[in-house]
Order: C-alpha cells, then structure tokens, then sequence
C-alpha cells in the first residue's frame, strides 16, 4: 500500500491518498503561522486506520514543518504521542519563551 501525502494549505490540511486513488484517506488539519505550525486535528478514515496512515500524514507534514524552519505546537493527541514515540522529531517542539507568570 503507496500512501501519498500533499499539503492543501487551502484547506489548511495534509491529505492522505492510498494507492493514488482520488478519495481521501486522513486529514491532518493546522493553524500556520510564519514562525509555527500547530496541528490541531488528525483523522483517519476507518477503513485505513492501523496502516500507515496516520504516521505517513505525521512524518510528512513535520519534514515540511522542519524544511521550513517552523517550530511544532501538537495540540492534537495523535501528534503529541506520535513525536513522543519519535524522538528525532522532539526538537521541533516550540517552547514558550514568555517569562510572565501570575
């Protein structure tokens, strides 16, 4: 199984296709910024989930978010556990610089 990634920053999303057929097979959806790239909701229909998926849309869109230059925020939990399974992806993690507390 061929799973094919492509950033559609129209939609504000990395598409997944399996085997080049036209149908969607997951969604990552983010918020970009020229600094940062959150990702916000990963999904992967049920007839794919458990093949690769949902790991292809995450390498992809975080070799992007690297080539960039762009910090990561994973706010959806596919992608936090993902790159905590991954610690070569770690470093992309933004960090808050902000030294204001209550």
């Amino acid at each position: 199984m061929a799973v094919e990634v492509s950033d559609a920053p129209g939609a504000k999303r990395y598409e997944a296709r399996v085997d080049g057929k036209a149908e969607v097979a997951g969604v990552a959806e983010y918020i970009r910024t020229t600094e940062l790239i959150a990702f916000v909701h990963t999904e992967v229909s049920p007839e794919y989930e458990g093949r690769g998926v949902g790991s292809a849309l995450a390498r992809t869109a975080l070799d992007e978010a690297r080539a960039a230059n762009l910090r990561v925020l994973a706010t959806c939990p596919f992608f936090a556990g993902w790159i905590a399974r991954h610690p070569d992806y770690q470093d992309l993690l933004y960090q808050s610089r902000s030294k204001v507390s209550d």
